[in-house]
């Protein structure tokens, strides 16, 4: 058989003389073997002779355009088996030549990128030729506002082989106001061996596919609804200058003027008064924010409370703070002083670690609320009905800590740390 050259996707034949040299009758099945067989067929695929005689057959060969079917050499065989004799079985050999072609499918993701000054892309490579092939790529855009960047900048694949590069866009300048900037650009990835010899790249039968079209959609920094947002709090503030701050000192103005007018003193000489107080008179001393020896303080192992109280029937505050090690259980407390009544309106209760665990707060025998400490960084409680805790009787902040938090430092605390600030009037009890 003469050797043959064919092209994939083509198809391309070569003959085989068949000749019977016995001395009977034979008929001779034909088939081919080898790399060639999936691709090839023998016409026909059977004959007979009489003896002496030969008859000439045709194997066609048509491989398919697929990186499957290698560029170069591959032999070619045809089994020959004689009816009669099977033991007499020859296969005839020669060579197909199978040419090269380049094909490559690409593909960019996303199409579409979003950004201020950069924006990211996938490109995609499968070589779909029958050879080796290297990869390169090259950008377009209509001006010169885009950089590319290819990482990496070529791609070596066998046939078949699949890969990607990554591809930055990037532009100089913002928009710091208005719409976005589209910017369009192509992307075009070449077969280095065709570009560099294109006969040889036409001869081997090059399918050139269509730039890779994307775009990259460059937004504002500041949003329009920003500006919008900026012109109103500008007028908010005009406004308040111009027409309620005026309203409101003049309203506060005359307020204070009301309380400091003077108020008609009793009858008496030079304006003293006279005489004594009585029964249904009220005291002014003042309870908030004073000290003396009526001042509560917290107490317990773990916690303190420093009370800032004092006096009777006045408004007064006590914190008291509980700081435990992990798997640990401590409490702090604050006692109500002797001969007085804590009416509590308000509590608040800070995890400022974000730490983990329980807190248990009591007034007296009555237990307010069980907290979990990971539900919350700070809460607070408030009574129309203030809650009445008798002299001598505890206010206190039972803390199990199971995980210390980590703060606004960013390091993880070594000890849970709770405070609990209860406020409330602090009266005498009557006689």
């Amino acid at each position: 058989m003469p050797a043959v050259t064919v092209t994939p996707g083509g198809t391309a034949a070569t003959s085989l003389t068949v000749r019977n040299d016995s001395d009977i009758v034979e008929a001779y099945t034909l088939e081919v073997v080898g790399d060639c067989a999936p691709w090839a067929v023998v016409e026909p695929e059977r004959v007979s002779l009489y003896p002496g005689t030969s008859e000439t057959v045709t194997v066609r060969l048509a491989p398919p355009r697929s990186p499957e079917v290698r560029a170069g050499d591959v032999p070619l065989g045809v089994r020959v088996l004689p009816a009669e004799h099977p033991e007499s079985v020859t296969v005839p050999e020669t060579t197909v030549h199978v040419e090269e072609f380049h094909e490559l499918r690409t593909e960019i993701l996303p199409r579409r990128r979003r950004g201020w000054l950069r924006g990211r892309y996938r490109v995609a490579v499968r070589n779909e030729g029958n050879t080796p092939t290297q990869v390169a790529f090259r950008p377009e855009q209509a001006g010169e506002e885009l950089r590319f960047g290819f990482t990496p900048g070529t791609l070596d694949l066998a046939p078949g082989e699949s890969a990607e590069t990554r591809l930055r866009v990037r532009i100089g300048k913002p928009v710091w106001f208005g719409k976005p900037a589209v910017w369009p650009f192509t992307v075009h990835a070449t077969d280095r061996a065709a570009e560099e010899d294109p006969e040889a790249g036409a001869r081997a039968g090059t399918l050139v596919r269509p730039p890779l079209e994307a775009e990259f959609v460059q937004i504002p920094i500041f949003p329009k609804w920003l500006l919008a947002l900026l012109a109103a709090l500008i007028a908010l503030l005009l406004a308040w200058f111009a027409l309620v701050r005026p309203a409101v000192r003049s309203a506060a103005r005359q307020a204070a003027d009301e309380v400091v007018q003077p108020r008609p003193t009793p009858g008496g000489t030079n304006g003293q008064t006279s005489g004594t107080g009585t029964g249904g008179g009220a005291g002014t001393g003042k309870e908030q924010g004073g000290s003396g020896p009526g001042a509560p303080a917290g107490s317990g192992p773990g916690g303190t409370g420093p009370g800032t109280a004092s006096g009777g029937g006045g408004q007064s505050s006590t914190t008291i703070d509980v700081q435990t090690s992990g798997g640990q259980t401590k409490t702090g407390s604050y006692t109500v002083p002797a001969g007085k009544t804590f009416r509590i309106t308000d509590i608040v209760v800070a995890n400022f670690q974000g730490d983990e665990g329980v807190m248990t707060i009591t007034f007296g025998d009555r237990k307010i609320t069980t907290i979990a400490l990971e539900t919350f960084r700070n809460q607070d409680y408030h009574w129309v009905t203030p809650i009445e805790i008798p002299a001598n009787a505890t206010v206190t902040a039972n803390v199990t800590c199971a995980k210390p938090g980590t703060p606004a430092t960013g390091q993880q605390a070594r000890q849970c740390h709770e405070v609990l600030n209860v406020s409330g009037v602090l009266a005498d009890i009557a006689g």
